[in-house]
Protein backbone atom coordinates (compact mmCIF):
# COMPACT_ATOMS: atom_id res chain seq x y z
CA UNK A 1 0.00 0.00 0.00
CA UNK A 2 1.35 3.05 -1.22
CA UNK A 3 1.90 5.80 1.84
CA UNK A 4 0.11 8.70 1.46
CA UNK A 5 3.45 11.60 2.11
CA UNK A 6 1.20 14.74 2.08
CA UNK A 7 -1.08 13.49 4.81
CA UNK A 8 1.64 12.12 7.20
CA UNK A 9 3.53 15.45 6.41
CA UNK A 10 0.34 17.74 7.15
CA UNK A 11 -0.53 15.89 10.55
CA UNK A 12 2.94 16.27 11.64
CA UNK A 13 2.45 19.89 10.94
CA UNK A 14 5.00 20.56 8.00
CA UNK A 15 4.94 23.47 5.33
CA UNK A 16 4.03 21.62 2.08
CA UNK A 17 4.56 23.88 -0.97
CA UNK A 18 2.77 23.36 -4.13
CA UNK A 19 2.39 24.28 -7.77
CA UNK A 20 -1.37 23.78 -9.77
CA UNK A 21 -1.34 22.31 -12.92
CA UNK A 22 -4.30 23.12 -15.04
CA UNK A 23 -2.25 22.79 -18.50
CA UNK A 24 -4.10 19.30 -18.75
CA UNK A 25 -0.62 17.96 -19.62
CA UNK A 26 1.19 14.53 -18.94
CA UNK A 27 4.57 15.84 -20.45
CA UNK A 28 3.89 19.35 -18.19
CA UNK A 29 2.99 17.36 -14.93
CA UNK A 30 6.57 15.05 -15.48
CA UNK A 31 8.40 18.37 -15.81
CA UNK A 32 6.88 20.27 -12.89
CA UNK A 33 7.07 17.21 -10.52
CA UNK A 34 10.83 16.90 -10.69
CA UNK A 35 10.93 20.59 -9.40
CA UNK A 36 11.09 19.64 -5.86
CA UNK A 37 7.22 20.96 -4.89
CA UNK A 38 5.97 18.90 -2.14
CA UNK A 39 2.66 18.57 -3.93
CA UNK A 40 0.96 19.47 -7.36
CA UNK A 41 -2.14 19.93 -7.82
CA UNK A 42 -4.19 18.61 -10.86
CA UNK A 43 -7.20 20.61 -11.13
CA UNK A 44 -10.56 19.69 -12.96
CA UNK A 45 -12.51 22.49 -11.40
CA UNK A 46 -11.05 25.36 -14.18
CA UNK A 47 -9.65 23.32 -16.38
CA UNK A 48 -10.57 21.09 -19.26
CA UNK A 49 -9.14 17.88 -17.45
CA UNK A 50 -10.79 14.55 -17.66
CA UNK A 51 -10.20 11.13 -16.22
CA UNK A 52 -7.73 9.71 -19.13
CA UNK A 53 -6.04 12.61 -18.75
CA UNK A 54 -5.14 12.57 -15.40
CA UNK A 55 -4.32 8.88 -15.82
CA UNK A 56 -1.22 10.15 -18.06
CA UNK A 57 -0.26 12.92 -15.82
CA UNK A 58 -0.21 10.01 -12.37
CA UNK A 59 1.62 7.53 -14.62
CA UNK A 60 3.99 11.37 -15.38
CA UNK A 61 4.81 11.85 -11.87
CA UNK A 62 5.14 8.64 -10.75
CA UNK A 63 8.82 8.77 -10.39
CA UNK A 64 8.85 11.89 -8.38
CA UNK A 65 9.17 12.03 -4.67
CA UNK A 66 5.77 14.78 -5.13
CA UNK A 67 2.81 13.80 -4.40
CA UNK A 68 -0.29 14.45 -6.88
CA UNK A 69 -3.20 16.14 -5.66
CA UNK A 70 -6.34 16.21 -7.70
CA UNK A 71 -9.13 18.85 -7.75
CA UNK A 72 -13.04 17.02 -8.76
CA UNK A 73 -15.69 19.39 -10.58
CA UNK A 74 -17.85 19.36 -7.65
CA UNK A 75 -18.27 17.77 -4.34
CA UNK A 76 -19.73 14.79 -6.13
CA UNK A 77 -19.31 11.04 -4.87
CA UNK A 78 -19.21 9.48 -8.62
CA UNK A 79 -16.36 12.34 -9.72
CA UNK A 80 -14.44 11.24 -6.54
CA UNK A 81 -14.83 7.65 -6.75
CA UNK A 82 -13.27 8.06 -10.56
CA UNK A 83 -10.17 10.22 -9.45
CA UNK A 84 -9.72 7.67 -6.60
CA UNK A 85 -9.72 4.43 -8.52
CA UNK A 86 -7.47 5.74 -11.16
CA UNK A 87 -4.42 6.43 -8.34
CA UNK A 88 -5.16 9.68 -6.45
CA UNK A 89 -4.88 9.51 -2.59
CA UNK A 90 -5.61 13.11 -1.98
CA UNK A 91 -8.86 15.33 -3.32
CA UNK A 92 -9.29 18.91 -3.20
CA UNK A 93 -13.03 19.42 -2.53
CA UNK A 94 -14.33 22.80 -3.96
CA UNK A 95 -17.13 25.11 -2.42
CA UNK A 96 -18.09 22.83 0.70
CA UNK A 97 -20.46 25.39 2.63
CA UNK A 98 -21.20 23.24 6.00
CA UNK A 99 -20.56 20.95 7.74
CA UNK A 100 -23.08 18.64 5.95
CA UNK A 101 -21.13 18.66 2.55
CA UNK A 102 -17.92 18.06 4.16
CA UNK A 103 -18.98 15.15 5.70
CA UNK A 104 -20.45 14.14 2.52
CA UNK A 105 -17.12 14.57 0.85
CA UNK A 106 -14.99 12.40 3.69
CA UNK A 107 -18.00 9.77 3.16
CA UNK A 108 -17.06 9.79 -0.87
CA UNK A 109 -13.27 8.69 -0.31
CA UNK A 110 -14.26 5.38 2.17
CA UNK A 111 -15.36 2.38 1.45
CA UNK A 112 -18.04 0.64 3.47
CA UNK A 113 -18.86 1.06 6.37
CA UNK A 114 -17.11 4.12 6.94
CA UNK A 115 -18.61 5.65 3.33
CA UNK A 116 -20.04 5.03 -0.04
CA UNK A 117 -16.98 4.28 -2.23
CA UNK A 118 -17.77 1.94 -4.98
CA UNK A 119 -15.76 -1.24 -4.68
CA UNK A 120 -13.34 -1.70 -7.70
CA UNK A 121 -11.20 -4.91 -7.04
CA UNK A 122 -9.29 -4.05 -10.40
CA UNK A 123 -8.68 -0.40 -10.96
CA UNK A 124 -4.92 1.39 -11.11
CA UNK A 125 -4.95 2.37 -7.49
CA UNK A 126 -4.84 -1.27 -6.21
CA UNK A 127 -1.77 -1.65 -8.53
CA UNK A 128 -5.10 -3.23 -11.21
CA UNK A 129 -5.46 -5.80 -7.99
CA UNK A 130 -1.77 -7.12 -7.24
CA UNK A 131 -1.88 -4.79 -4.26
CA UNK A 132 -2.88 -7.02 -0.86
CA UNK A 133 -5.54 -6.37 1.11
CA UNK A 134 -6.08 -2.85 -0.43
CA UNK A 135 -9.38 -2.61 -0.26
CA UNK A 136 -9.20 -2.68 3.88
CA UNK A 137 -6.22 -0.04 3.51
CA UNK A 138 -7.26 2.03 1.33
CA UNK A 139 -9.52 4.48 3.73
CA UNK A 140 -6.07 5.36 6.06
CA UNK A 141 -4.32 6.56 3.28
CA UNK A 142 -6.90 8.51 1.36
CA UNK A 143 -6.38 12.48 2.38
CA UNK A 144 -9.53 14.68 1.87
CA UNK A 145 -9.34 18.56 1.62
CA UNK A 146 -12.67 20.98 1.44
CA UNK A 147 -12.23 24.56 0.36
CA UNK A 148 -13.90 27.28 1.89
CA UNK A 149 -14.19 30.06 -0.59
CA UNK A 150 -17.65 31.95 0.38
CA UNK A 151 -19.41 34.20 3.20
CA UNK A 152 -21.57 31.42 4.12
CA UNK A 153 -18.85 28.61 4.17
CA UNK A 154 -16.64 31.18 6.60
CA UNK A 155 -19.20 31.31 9.04
CA UNK A 156 -19.56 27.37 9.37
CA UNK A 157 -15.71 26.78 9.14
CA UNK A 158 -15.07 25.33 12.97
CA UNK A 159 -18.04 22.87 12.41
CA UNK A 160 -16.62 22.19 8.47
CA UNK A 161 -13.00 21.72 10.16
CA UNK A 162 -14.25 19.42 12.63
CA UNK A 163 -15.78 16.97 10.70
CA UNK A 164 -13.76 13.57 10.94
CA UNK A 165 -12.43 12.88 8.07
CA UNK A 166 -11.36 16.44 6.76
CA UNK A 167 -7.29 16.79 7.16
CA UNK A 168 -7.57 20.33 6.20
CA UNK A 169 -9.31 23.44 4.98
CA UNK A 170 -8.41 25.68 1.76
CA UNK A 171 -9.59 28.87 1.86
CA UNK A 172 -9.90 29.74 -2.24
CA UNK A 173 -9.36 33.40 -2.33
CA UNK A 174 -10.48 34.54 -5.67
CA UNK A 175 -13.80 32.92 -4.62
CA UNK A 176 -13.87 34.40 -1.57
CA UNK A 177 -13.44 37.76 -3.18
CA UNK A 178 -16.09 37.32 -5.12
CA UNK A 179 -18.78 36.26 -2.23
CA UNK A 180 -17.65 39.40 -0.45
CA UNK A 181 -18.26 41.85 -3.30
CA UNK A 182 -15.51 42.23 -4.21
CA UNK A 183 -14.64 40.58 -7.71
CA UNK A 184 -11.57 39.84 -8.60
CA UNK A 185 -9.59 41.63 -6.14
CA UNK A 186 -8.53 39.14 -3.39
CA UNK A 187 -6.33 41.95 -2.18
CA UNK A 188 -8.96 44.37 -0.89
CA UNK A 189 -8.34 44.83 2.65
CA UNK A 190 -11.74 42.75 3.67
CA UNK A 191 -10.84 39.92 1.88
CA UNK A 192 -7.19 39.90 3.47
CA UNK A 193 -8.72 40.29 6.91
CA UNK A 194 -10.82 37.47 6.15
CA UNK A 195 -8.23 34.99 4.78
CA UNK A 196 -6.41 35.94 8.48
CA UNK A 197 -9.05 35.26 10.40
CA UNK A 198 -9.75 31.76 8.76
CA UNK A 199 -6.14 30.92 9.16
CA UNK A 200 -6.44 31.97 13.18
CA UNK A 201 -9.65 30.17 13.89
CA UNK A 202 -8.49 26.64 11.93
CA UNK A 203 -5.37 26.93 14.20
CA UNK A 204 -7.42 26.98 17.03
CA UNK A 205 -9.26 24.12 16.66
CA UNK A 206 -6.10 22.11 14.86
CA UNK A 207 -7.09 22.23 11.44
CA UNK A 208 -4.58 22.58 8.55
CA UNK A 209 -5.17 25.86 6.53
CA UNK A 210 -4.63 25.62 2.49
CA UNK A 211 -4.16 29.26 0.38
CA UNK A 212 -3.40 29.81 -3.47
CA UNK A 213 -1.87 33.00 -5.01
CA UNK A 214 0.54 33.70 -7.54
CA UNK A 215 2.33 36.39 -5.78
CA UNK A 216 5.66 35.30 -4.28
CA UNK A 217 5.04 38.54 -0.96
CA UNK A 218 1.46 37.25 -0.43
CA UNK A 219 2.72 33.80 -0.32
CA UNK A 220 5.29 34.24 2.43
CA UNK A 221 2.50 36.46 4.45
CA UNK A 222 0.42 33.99 4.61
CA UNK A 223 2.87 31.07 5.74
CA UNK A 224 3.69 34.27 7.97
CA UNK A 225 0.35 34.24 9.23
CA UNK A 226 -0.09 30.19 9.72
CA UNK A 227 -1.22 28.46 5.94
CA UNK A 228 0.34 25.11 6.20
CA UNK A 229 -0.26 23.94 2.23
CA UNK A 230 0.24 26.91 0.00
CA UNK A 231 0.10 26.70 -3.29
CA UNK A 232 2.68 29.42 -4.95
CA UNK A 233 1.79 29.15 -8.59
CA UNK A 234 0.56 27.30 -11.61
CA UNK A 235 1.86 25.99 -14.87
CA UNK A 236 0.28 28.04 -17.03
CA UNK A 237 1.16 31.37 -15.10
CA UNK A 238 4.63 30.63 -15.36
CA UNK A 239 4.23 29.82 -19.43
CA UNK A 240 2.86 32.68 -19.84
CA UNK A 241 4.06 35.45 -17.91
CA UNK A 242 8.27 33.99 -18.92
CA UNK A 243 7.30 33.41 -22.76
CA UNK A 244 5.96 37.47 -22.54
CA UNK A 245 8.53 38.87 -20.91
CA UNK A 246 11.09 36.60 -23.56
CA UNK A 247 8.90 38.14 -26.66
CA UNK A 248 9.12 41.53 -24.66
CA UNK A 249 13.14 41.09 -24.24
CA UNK A 250 13.47 40.89 -28.36
CA UNK A 251 10.76 42.77 -29.41
CA UNK A 252 10.02 45.30 -27.05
Amino acid sequence: MQRNAFKHDLAAGKLQIDLWSILCSSIAAEIISDSGFDWILLDTEHSPNEIPALVGQLQAMQASKTTPIIRPAWNDAVLAKRALDIGAQTLLFPYVQNAEEARAAVASTRYPPQGIRGVSVAARASRYGRTPGYLSKANAEICVLVQAETRAALSELEAIAEIEGVDGVFIGPSDLAASLGHLGNPQHPEVQAAIKDAVTRLKKVGKPAGMLTGNEEEARRYIDWGYQFVAVGADVGLLAKNADALCKRFKG
